[in-house]
């Protein structure tokens, strides 16, 4: 199968689609390990988009999309793939329906991960790191430590990151509103859109997911 997963910040899509690669047997390509990868090879695309990020700028569309047709045509991502961050916006969702489309192939279906715009701001805003150990992870309501502020695993400082500030969410989320989220409308057009409820268990909403595809 070949499959965009789409969602605001929050929405839990790295870790659903670790699961749903997994138990669709296809690789998990995101945006983020496309970019660590190009630029630690030092391919010329990673170069590229390297010296847009060391300058601050947004890494033009053509040299994501240059990244994930490269991946795309790995052996291992014959049979299908699943998509986590890409396409970003209408125009790299139009470039690769060219792509597929020049290889003779097609997107089978684009799972929206939905939650509500305060719960996402609940999840993030309430992330607490360990200072000692940022593996360490806690949340305030759904993974609270058992001393406030202070980690149970190696009594490290809790601290919360200034990217999951309510602020920076609220921002992030405004982002996505205006450049992701026209892709829903984009691909409901095309039947391929399917809106999977995320909130709940992890293993209920892959499940919810997997029962949608399955249809």
């Amino acid at each position: 199968m070949r499959i965009v997963l789409v969602g605001p910040p929050g929405a839990g899509k790295g870790t659903q689609a670790a699961f749903l690669a997994k138990n669709l047997s296809i690789p998990h390509i995101s945006t983020g390990d496309l970019f660590r990868a190009n630029i630690s090879q030092g391919t010329d695309l990673g170069k590229q988009a390297k010296a847009y990020m060391d300058a601050g700028d947004l890494v033009p569309d053509e040299v994501t999309i240059g990244m994930a047709k490269d991946r795309m045509e790995q052996p291992d991502a014959v049979n299908g793939f699943l998509l986590d961050g890409f396409p970003r916006n209408v125009s790299q969702a139009q470039a690769l329906d060219e792509m597929l489309q020049a290889a003779g192939m097609k997107l089978d279906a684009v799972l929206d991960l939905e939650v509500e715009e305060d719960e996402v701001v609940k999840r993030i805003a309430g992330r607490r790191i360990c200072r000692l150990d940022s593996s360490h992870v806690f949340h305030v309501t759904y993974a609270a430590p058992k001393a406030e502020g202070v980690c149970d695993t190696c009594g490290g400082e809790l601290y919360q990151r200034d990217d999951d500030s309510e602020a920076t969410v609220r921002n992030r989320l405004e982002v996505y509103h205006t450049q992701t989220e026209p892709i829903i409308d984009y691909y409901k057009a095309q039947g391929l859109l399917v809106t999977i409820p995320a909130l709940g268990e992890v293993a209920d909403v892959t499940k919810r997911a997997m029962d949608a595809l399955k249809k």
